[in-house]
């Protein structure tokens, strides 16, 4: 049986609020987001990497924010350049397993990788909430406004990432922290140019820590500057966007033992200089600031912009 919407035709009334209902339901199923219009005016012809298309679902995740990690791990940012880890993160923080030296990314080297995602699903944030600033002097009516104990470990994580967010960048750094795709968007290409793609790390399937082998087909992205968006915890989708001229960035084809396949996006920066000396790829990778390229691969709910090839 096929129903019009729009359709006159006569009918028993009684059926009149359930085809009344269907064609809401149709409407509603097909509505298209204001991020993704923008998306499409900015970005034509531009797809939309799977961390990206997670983050716009209709309605967004709602109630209190879910977090992952061990104490202080879960309120810390590895992929900061202030970032100093402790001792205790060097064993229970599972992206230790990501950073690894440029000149290990070759055809046939093995590396003990754990791509995981954050298990704060959180959605970009909707108007209501856009109406309370992202800032430390409105924290207060953050916490209220989710519900979240000032004395809790959520508030503190909530407090942290907006420390981080106002944190001054390092030198040759440029920052900012979107809470929209919209304001990610212009960012990017603000920095980039118009000119544009979004990446990012796609594995077949969760697994747990285990070897990878780097594939045939390693693939340098274009120019040697990109803007990096890393997924933050906050009770609305976060990403702390930056942009530095001395990247380079990869993708990268890796097959697991299990044969869990994976395509991901590797950063490596050229000059590590102003790091903090404490910084957990240092201490991971025993070298020390500025000495050599250090690269990490970028969790799945990460995002990186580059510049699109140029066809010829």
């Amino acid at each position: 049986m096929v129903f019009s919407c729009g359709s006159r035709a006569s009918m028993e009334s009684h059926l009149l609020p359930v085809l009344a209902f269907l064609c809401l339901a149709l409407t509603t199923s097909h509505a298209v987001l204001p991020s993704q219009v923008y998306w499409n005016s900015i970005l034509p012809n531009t797809p939309k990497p799977k961390a990206i298309r997670d983050v716009l679902w209709p309605g967004g995740h709602k109630g209190k924010p879910l977090y992952v990690g061990v104490g202080a791990a879960a309120v810390s940012s590895p992929f900061s350049y202030h970032y100093a880890a402790t001792e205790d993160q060097l064993h229970v923080d599972p992206n230790v397993a990501l950073f690894f030296l440029e000149k290990d990314m070759l055809p046939g080297k093995k590396m003990n990788l754990h791509f995981i995602k954050n298990s704060n699903d959180a959605t970009f944030s909707s108007q209501s909430e856009h109406q309370i600033i992202f800032s430390s002097k409105n924290l207060q009516d953050i916490l209220n406004h989710f519900s979240v104990k000032p004395e809790s470990l959520e508030a503190q994580i909530i407090k942290n990432t907006i420390k981080r967010c106002e944190a001054p960048a390092i030198k040759g750094e440029e920052k900012y922290c979107a809470t929209s795709l919209e304001s990610m968007i212009d960012f990017s290409i603000s920095k980039l140019g118009t000119k544009v793609q979004a990446i990012s790390t796609e594995v077949e399937k969760e697994t747990q820590k285990q070897e990878y082998t780097v594939g045939v087909g390693v693939k340098k992205m274009a120019g040697d500057e990109s803007v990096a968006c890393h997924k933050e915890n906050y009770p609305y989708a976060v990403f702390y966007c930056h942009v530095t001229q001395t990247t380079r960035a990869y993708m990268v084809p890796l097959v697991g033992a299990d044969g869990t396949t994976a395509k991901a996006v590797a950063v490596c920066h050229i000059d590590t200089s102003e790091w903090n000396p404490k910084h957990l790829a240092f201490r991971v990778l025993k070298v020390k600031p500025g000495t050599v390229p250090i690269c990490h691969f970028l969790p799945e709910d990460h995002i990186i912009w580059v510049p699109k090839e140029i066809s010829t």
